[in-house]
């Protein structure tokens, strides 16, 4: 009796934790389930095992997100028809599928996804969003970029959150006994306040890749250190940016000319809506780089901030190896490659160039995406 009692408040303990901290327990479970190369446990079955734990306590499981009504990641019907900003259509990609990217064509994260599809090869349409109307996503309930919709076999499905977009892919890649839909959901969100009370969406799943029955190829700890360098893109070096590319009037200016030439702007918007997001846009992210500089608690000299964010991983890097993933770029170089070349024409990109070591990396990152080396993983079959 007294055993019982104890578990039984060790458990509602745990589950007040789990919904206090959101997501600590999934990931710790998901860490000894799901991306280990003896593993095979599948994700339905962790799962399980997480709701077996939690029985003697508060329910907690699938109520956390709206996985199965949630807009967040599910269907939401075809969008309306767009004339796309740009295709391209690869030879390498038998999957069937047709992918549509709803993106800023600077957007760190949109970034992201662009490099691993063209890592791989995928063939893509891409919708450039209007970043002050947005016109382009007002179909859809989920109101970020990038949003990359598939069509299929399967029907239409909405995939949101750059990271989420990426283990999706990759997990379809690895584990392709399993559908699109099914692995899509694998990836339920969670709604609720954060510290300040603001209602926000999180992704407890987004760095992991889901293997299902599949033994992983990669150990334990190679997965492990790839789901480090992904975080850290989100966490840490994409913070570094916007102070920087908008670090004085000039700077935030030159860089939404760039942003205007390279998403094209004058071809997909109208003049005036052009106008309007240089010159307004420009001004709005010079004042929010000054805001998000003392959030992040950069540097005064934000620069360094830039430096020493990619000195970081280019010692994580070490001299042994080409890329994070080895001889071969994985998910980590690829979100930290992705993240970089969204400021690419920008001064502070070229002052990143001279005053850092981050360029030999940078520039075989650059020739494995562009020949798209992972293409072999869309051969069917």
């Amino acid at each position: 009796m007294r055993i019982c009692l104890r578990f039984s408040l060790l458990t509602t303990r745990a589950c007040k934790l789990i919904t206090a901290q959101r997501l600590t327990a999934v990931s710790s479970l998901q860490r000894r389930c799901l991306t280990t190369g003896s593993s095979r446990t599948s994700w339905g079955s962790a799962w399980k095992t997480g709701a077996l734990l939690t029985a003697g306590g508060v329910a907690v499981s699938l109520a956390w997100a709206k996985s199965q009504n949630g807009s967040q990641y599910a269907d939401t019907g075809t969008p309306p028809q767009y004339t796309p900003s740009r295709s391209l259509k690869r030879e390498t990609d038998q999957t069937g599928l047709k992918l549509t990217l709803f993106q800023y064509q600077t957007c760190p994260f949109c970034c992201k996804v662009r490099a691993l599809l063209d890592f791989y090869g995928f063939s893509y349409d891409v919708i450039e969003v209007n970043s002050v109307w947005r016109t382009q996503i007002k179909w859809s309930s989920y109101k970020k970029v990038p949003i990359l919709v598939v069509e299929g076999k399967e029907g239409t499905l909405q995939m949101n959150d750059s990271s989420v977009i990426m283990s999706l892919l990759e997990s379809f890649l690895e584990n392709k006994s399993e559908s699109l839909r099914k692995l899509l959901s694998y990836y339920p969100p969670l709604e609720g306040p954060n510290a300040k009370g603001k209602n926000v969406v999180e992704y407890p799943n987004r760095y992991f890749i889901m293997f299902g029955e599949t033994k992983p190829s990669r150990s334990a700890e190679v997965l492990k250190e790839e789901r480090k360098w992904r975080k850290w893109a989100d966490d840490v070096l994409v913070h570094t940016l916007s102070p920087n590319v908008y670090r004085t009037p000039s700077e935030a200016l030159q860089a939404f000319r760039y942003f205007s030439d390279v998403g094209e702007w004058e071809k997909n918007f109208s003049t005036t809506e052009r106008l309007v997001v240089i010159y307004v846009g420009a001004a709005a992210m010079y004042i929010l780089g000054k805001v998000l500089k003392r959030r992040y608690q950069l540097k005064d000299d934000v620069r360094e901030s830039l430096y020493d964010a990619c000195d970081e991983f280019v010692k994580g890097l070490g001299n042994k190896r080409n890329f994070v993933g080895g001889d071969v770029p994985n998910l980590g170089d690829i979100a930290v490659y992705g993240v970089l070349t969204s400021i690419e024409g920008c001064d502070a990109f070229q002052d990143l160039w001279k005053n850092t070591k981050i360029k030999n990396w940078y520039m075989n990152m650059k020739s494995a995406v562009n020949q798209h080396q992972g293409s072999r993983k869309l051969v069917t079959g």
